[in-house]
């Protein structure tokens, strides 16, 4: 009889597994025809996140197709722990989900957290990218020290004050276990110790240094990406996408194009203190997301 830890996620229709590095990757095709594009949410959130599909079957309806995925630590798919950063294990992930799926070279697309996936992405893996689209690029000492501390913090006090077990209470891997229940086992088959040294590796990368304008990489990979770019700026005063990351990060991809953000300078906050007011019961964060999709399409209709 199967132990209920190794039961996997239950898929709905159209959600299918991939296996990369030894960690089943959930993922979903939208739409039947087009160049495809690898869109990418932010945080560790899902593709079911709020916001993120209308963005999707808007892009579909423009004529392409989107691939969906959950990144590992995100959603249904299995927990993993390794490389430089999270971000770099992402982007590896995408590598081989490309690849394995036969749809390469493709459009990249993210958001936040998203944005430095794709854009790692196209440094390491030049040649399964055709255009890259970001947007709320994250930088900026406030924006790196957030993420560090609500990504990665929590999960080293709980590793060094009760080993895995505790790990595995933390909230955010408590919700990774409920949909998927089989990453129970897999978080306490992980070496404490070896998680200790990986989190804080993990931790490093969210700490602001000179040379890496977006966290824990060097700003030189930038000029591994030599394809049409496009970025839509962070907005006026948003702490943690700050329009200055927006406009390094230009400079530092030779030829993007830059646009004004098509919601308003203050969307981000606006809605931050909306979800913090209780107005809103729900994620509504990238709500704002499809409003670009008019100027995501133009940029991709160009030679």
């Amino acid at each position: 009889m199967t132990a209920p830890e190794a039961i996997g996620p239950t898929l709905k229709r159209g959600e299918k597994l991939l296996e990369v590095n030894g960690g089943r990757v959930v993922y979903e095709i939208l739409g039947k025809q087009g160049d495809f594009i690898a869109l990418t949410p932010g945080g560790r959130f899902s593709k079911d996140i709020e916001g993120l599909r209308p963005l999707a079957q808007a892009l579909v309806k423009g004529g392409y197709r989107v691939l969906l995925w959950d990144r590992p630590n995100c959603g249904k798919s299995d927990v993993q722990f390794y490389g430089q950063s999270e971000s770099h294990m992402r982007a590896e992930t995408l590598h081989a989900l490309i690849t394995g799926l036969g749809i390469g070279p493709c459009i990249l697309a993210g958001g936040s957290g998203g944005a430095r996936d794709s854009m790692l992405t196209a440094m390491l893996y030049p040649e399964i990218v055709r255009k890259l689209v970001v947007w709320n690029i994250v930088g900026g000492i406030y924006g790196t020290f957030v993420l560090g501390s609500y990504y990665i913090v929590p999960s080293i006090l709980a590793v060094r004050g009760t080993g895995m077990r505790g790990v595995a209470q933390v909230g955010e891997w408590k919700e990774r276990i409920a949909e998927n229940p089989a990453n129970r086992e897999r978080l306490l088959s992980f070496d404490a110790d070896d998680f200790l040294t990986l989190m804080l590796r993990w931790l490093n990368a969210f700490v602001s240094k000179p040379g890496q304008t977006i966290p824990g990489v060097d700003d030189e990979m930038f000029d591994n990406i030599g394809v049409p770019t496009l970025i839509i700026r962070g907005g006026e005063n948003d702490m943690d996408h700050p329009k200055r990351t927006s406009l390094e990060v230009s400079c530092l991809i030779k030829g993007s194009t830059l646009i004004d953000p098509p919601w308003p300078e203050d969307a981000w906050e606006r809605a931050a203190e909306a979800r913090a007011s209780g107005k809103v019961k729900r994620f509504n964060m990238f709500d704002t997301w499809v409003q670009a999709a008019p100027a995501i399409l133009d940029f991709l209709g160009r030679r």
